[in-house]
C-alpha cells in the first residue's frame, strides 16, 4: 500500500512549496539531488546536521539522550531544536503507527523520502501543509528564523481584545438575553407546550406578574436543569434563530446520530445573538462548547476511548495495573489519588460540553442526561461503603478526586453522605496508622478534591446551604490530618467570569476551599491574549489557575483540537508575563491555608512581584495510557503534514511501576499546523503574530509548584503497593 502511495504525484501547490524549500536550502537541494534513493538522502542530511551540532554540545547530549532533562531542555537554541528533529525524523524513518485519526489505518514516517520522492519524480503524495512545515524546519535549523518572545506590553495589548463577563457592557447584555429567554419560556407555558407541576403559574397571572416570578425561578439550579435545551431547533428559537443554515444542518444531523444535547438557560444567555461591535468573536470559546463540528457527528458510532486505563473488566487490573472494586465507580492512573465518581446525580453534567472526555461513554450509552435515572438507589450506601473499604485499605492514596460527571450535581444530602463516608475512611485509615510500624504505615488522606464545572455552567448552584455543607466537613476533617480542600473547576473563556460565577466562587472560598482552574486548549481559547486575559480575571476572582490541557481525542475533536506547538508556546511566552519568582514560593504555598482570604493574597503577590496574572502551573496532555505530561520529541510527520509526536511520563511525579515497562507513547496529532493557523484566520486572527508555533517540536514537563505539592508526613509510609497488579 505504501509502494502504491509513493507513486501518487504531488499537486502544484505542492511543487510551489517545494521549489521553494529547496531554493531557501541549496545544502538539501544538492543532498536531494545526488542521492539515488531515500536511504542515501536520509544519510547525507544527517551528517549534514550532526557536523553542525559539533559545537552545541547541549543539543548533541539532549538529542543523544544523555540530559534529555528540564535543565539541558532550557540550554537549547531556537536552531537546536531544529537540528533534534531532523535527526528524530531520520532516526525514526520507516515506522509505522496506527493513526486512530484514520480509524486505524497504518501511516508510515519518512519525511525526507517524501521531498526525495517529489524531488526525483514529483511524487510522494505529500499536501501542502506537509511542505509548508517543512519549509519553516530548514528556515530554524538555518538561523534565517528566529524565536520572538513577545513583551509584557505585547501580551498586555493582546489581553486587551476581550472583555471578560463582569465588562457592564457584557453584563447589560447578558441581561437582555436572560429576558428574551425567560419571555419564551413563559410563552411555552402559557401555551401548553411546556407543562411542569413546580414552575407553573397561578391562573389569571398578569404579564409583568409571571416575568417577575421567572426572574426568581432564573436564580433557582433546577429551573434551569428543568429547561435545558435539548433539541437542536429549540436552541435555534432561544438565539432568536440566529444560528446559520449549515450550522443548523450539522445540529439536526448530530440528533439523527444519537449524540446528545443538553445546554441549561444560564449558560446559553452567555451567547451572543449578533456579535456587538466591542466583542466580536468574545464568546467563541463558549460557542464551540455548545455548536458541534460537522466532524464530531460523522465520527459519533466510530470514537475510540482515549483513556485507556479507563477501561475495567472485572478482577483483572487497569492499564496502569490497578486492581478496582467497580468498573464505573472508581478511575485510577496514579499510585496517591483516584477519581471517584458516585452514583448519584454527579455522574451527569449541568450541560454536555462538544470536547467532553466521556463522549466515547455517550457513544456507548452509557452517560445520558436522564436524571431521573441517577438518583442514588437503595444499594448505593452498600456500594458507597465498600468503595470507602478500598480506600481505606490501599496503601497510597492521599488524594481522592470526587468527580463525575460533576461532583455538585449530587443534591446536598447526597454529597453530605459521600463527604461523610469520605470522613470515615480517612479516620479509620489514621486509626489503623497506629498500630502499623514507622516505614509501614498507609498514606493517609491529605487532599479532597471535588472536579466541577457548575461555578460556570451553573454558579446558581453554589448555594448557602451546600457551601455550610463544604464549610462543616472541612472543619472536621482538618482535625484528622486532611490538609487540602480543593473545588477543582473548569472555566474556558474571560467572558464565563459572569457576576454569577464571581459570587459561586466567593462562597466556595468562604467554606476554606480552594478554587483552581483547568484549562482545555481549544481553538478558540488559544488565541492570542485569551488565555492571559482568563488566567488575568479568573485571579481577581480568587482562581488559581492549575491545568492547561491538550484537548483528548482524535478525529471527533478535529475542530478544537489545537496542536501541542501552540501549547509549549503558549506556556513559554506566559512566563515572559505571569512567571512567579522563586522568592514569593512560601507565600504561594500557604495560600490553601486562608482559603477565605485568598483574592487578597493573590491581589497582594502580584502587586509585589509586579504580574498581571499568576502564571499556570503546568501544560499537559492526558496520555492515553497512564497518566499527564508535556515531555515529548517530535520524531514523524505524515504526508498531510499532522504531526507524530512520541511522549515519555512525567518524571517529576510518581507513576504506577507498570510504566516501566510501557516504554513511550506515540500520539499522531488530529490537525496540521497549517491547518490550524488557517482556522485561527477563519476567526480573524493576524496567523503572522503565530509563525512561531512552527518550531516549537520539543517539550518538557515543568516541575510543579508547591502549592499543589501533597504536604509531609510525619512517619515514613510504606513502600508496597496494594491494589496493584503489574504482570
Amino acid at each position: 500500500m505504501y509502494e502504491e502511495l509513493d507513486k501518487v504525484a504531488i499537486s502544484v501547490k505542492s511543487h510551489k512549496l517545494l521549489e521553494q524549500l529547496l531554493k531557501e536550502n541549496p545544502k538539501l537541494k544538492m543532498i536531494m539531488l545526488n542521492s539515488k534513493d531515500a536511504t542515501e538522502a536520509n544519510l547525507g542530511i544527517r551528517s549534514w546536521v550532526l557536523k553542525e551540532l559539533q559545537d552545541r554540545p547541549a543539543a548533541m547530549k539532549y538529542y543523544r539522550g544523555e540530559a534529555a532533562n528540564h535543565e539541558t531542555f532550557l540550554e537549547l537554541s531556537w536552531s537546536d531544536y531544529a537540528a533534534i528533529r531532523i535527526l528524530d525524523y531520520i532516526d525514526n524513518a520507516g515506522r509505522e503507527f496506527v493513526d486512530l485519526n484514520l480509524r486505524g489505518a497504518p501511516v508510515v514516517t519518512n519525511p525526507f523520502k517524501q521531498i526525495w520522492l517529489a524531488v526525483t519524480n514529483g511524487t510522494g503524495g505529500a499536501k501542502p501543509f506537509f511542505f509548508e512545515d517543512m519549509i519553516y524546519l530548514f528556515r530554524q535549523f538555518s538561523g534565517k528564523d528566529k524565536r520572538a518572545i513577545p513583551s509584557r506590553k505585547k501580551v498586555e495589548q493582546w489581553m486587551n481584545r476581550y472583555p471578560s463577563g463582569l465588562d457592564p457592557r457584557i453584563v447589560w447584555l447578558r441581561q437582555k438575553n436572560c429576558n428574551r429567554l425567560l419571555n419564551i419560556i413563559i410563552n411555552k407555558i402559557d401555551s401548553g407546550e411546556i407543562k411542569d407541576t413546580t414552575f407553573t403559574f397561578a391562573p389569571g397571572m398578569p404579564r409583568e406578574q409571571k416575568f417577575l416570578r421567572a426572574l426568581e425561578w432564573w436564580q433557582d439550579s433546577s429551573f434551569h436543569l428543568r429547561f435545558a435545551i435539548r433539541s437542536a431547533d429549540l436552541l435555534n428559537e432561544m438565539l432568536d434563530f440566529s444560528l446559520d443554515p449549515d450550522t443548523m444542518a450539522v445540529l439536526r444531523d448530530a440528533e439523527k446520530a444519537g449524540i446528545p444535547f443538553f445546554v441549561n438557560p444560564y449558560y446559553l444567555s452567555l451567547l451572543h445573538v449578533s456579535g456587538p461591535y466591542f466583542a466580536i468573536e468574545a464568546d467563541l470559546a463558549i460557542r464551540d462548547y455548545i455548536i458541534y463540528s460537522r466532524q464530531l457527528v460523522e465520527e459519533f458510532g466510530h470514537i475510540v476511548a482515549w483513556e485507556k486505563e479507563d477501561k475495567v473488566e472485572p478482577g483483572k487490573p487497569n492499564a496502569a495495573g490497578w486492581l478496582l472494586p467497580s468498573a464505573h465507580n472508581i478511575h485510577r492512573r496514579y499510585p496517591d489519588v483516584a477519581i471517584f465518581i458516585p452514583d448519584t446525580m454527579g455522574r451527569a453534567c449541568g450541560g454536555l460540553c462538544s470536547v467532553c472526555q466521556r463522549m466515547y461513554d455517550f457513544q456507548r450509552g452509557v452517560f445520558n442526561f436522564n436524571f431521573e435515572k441517577l438518583a442514588p438507589n437503595e444499594t448505593w450506601p452498600q456500594r458507597l461503603g465498600r468503595l470507602m473499604d478500598y480506600f481505606e485499605k490501599d496503601s497510597q492514596i492521599r488524594d481522592i478526586l470526587i468527580s463525575g460527571g460533576d461532583a455538585l450535581m449530587s443534591s446536598n444530602a447526597s454529597l453530605q453522605q459521600i463527604l461523610d463516608a469520605v470522613y470515615t475512611m480517612a479516620l479509620n485509615k489514621k486509626n489503623a496508622n497506629k498500630k502499623r510500624k514507622d516505614g509501614e504505615k498507609y498514606a493517609e488522606l491529605l487532599r479532597v478534591r471535588l472536579g466541577t464545572r457548575l461555578p460556570v455552567y451553573l454558579p446558581q448552584r453554589i448555594t448557602p446551604e451546600l457551601t455550610k455543607t463544604l464549610a462543616d466537613f472541612k472543619g472536621k476533617a482538618s482535625k484528622i490530618g486532611v490538609k487540602q480542600f480543593v473545588i477543582q473547576t473548569h472555566f474556558a473563556s474571560p467572558m464565563e467570569v459572569t457576576p454569577e460565577a464571581r459570587e459561586a466562587v466567593k462562597r466556595l472560598l468562604s467554606a476554606g476551599w480552594i478554587v483552581t482552574n483547568q484549562l482545555v486548549f481549544t481553538v478558540a481559547a488559544s488565541r492570542r491574549g485569551h488565555t492571559a486575559k482568563l488566567r488575568n480575571v479568573l485571579n481577581d476572582i480568587g482562581v488559581l489557575t492549575y491545568y492547561t490541557f491538550t484537548v483528548k481525542g482524535y478525529r471527533e475533536n478535529f475542530h478544537n483540537f489545537t496542536p501541542n506547538a501552540r501549547c509549549l508556546q503558549e506556556q513559554m511566552e506566559e512566563r515572559v508575563v505571569g512567571k512567579i519568582p522563586l522568592e514569593h514560593y512560601e507565600t504561594l504555598k500557604a495560600f490553601p491555608l486562608e482559603a477565605e482570604k485568598i483574592v487578597e493574597n493573590i491581589d497582594a503577590l502580584r502587586k509585589s512581584a509586579n504580574l498581571p496574572f499568576l502564571a499556570t502551573d503546568r501544560n499537559v496532555i492526558n496520555l492515553p495510557g497512564v497518566g499527564k505530561s508535556l515531555t515529548f520529541r517530535m520524531i514523524g510527520i505524515t504526508r498531510y503534514g499532522r504531526r507524530i509526536l512520541e511522549f515519555s511520563h512525567d518524571v517529576t511525579r510518581a507513576h504506577s511501576p507498570i510504566t516501566e515497562k510501557m516504554g513511550k507513547v506515540v500520539i499522531i496529532e488530529s490537525k496540521s499546523i497549517g491547518e490550524y493557523l488557517r482556522q485561527l484566520e477563519d476567526i480573524g486572527e493576524y496567523v503572522v503574530e503565530y509563525k512561531d508555533v512552527y518550531g516549537y517540536s520539543i517539550g518538557e514537563t515543568e516541575p510543579r509548584m508547591p502549592l499543589y505539592e501533597y504536604p509531609e508526613y510525619d512517619f515514613r509510609i510504606t513502600e508496597e503497593f496494594t491494589n496493584l497488579q503489574c504482570d
